[in-house]
């Protein structure tokens, strides 16, 4: 049992090991990109959106 569980760790930690050599590493924001603006006449469309008890309101639209 114990050669097993040591063969499992290693087999693990090999596989994590030529995962991270074969692609740069990219952390957080260097994959983001900018914030889409909204649409033309958002503001009409939310018009009826009721604000709960913090003064938020939710508003859903879509757009092709």
């Amino acid at each position: 049992m114990a050669v097993w569980v040591i063969l499992v760790a290693v087999a693990g930690g090999l596989t994590l090991w030529l995962q991270d050599s074969t692609k740069p590493r990219r952390y957080g924001w260097q994959e983001a990109s900018p914030t889409p603006s909204l649409p033309e006449g958002w503001e009409s469309a939310c018009a009826n959106a009721t604000p709960d008890e913090n003064g938020q309101a939710v508003c859903f639209f879509r757009s092709r």
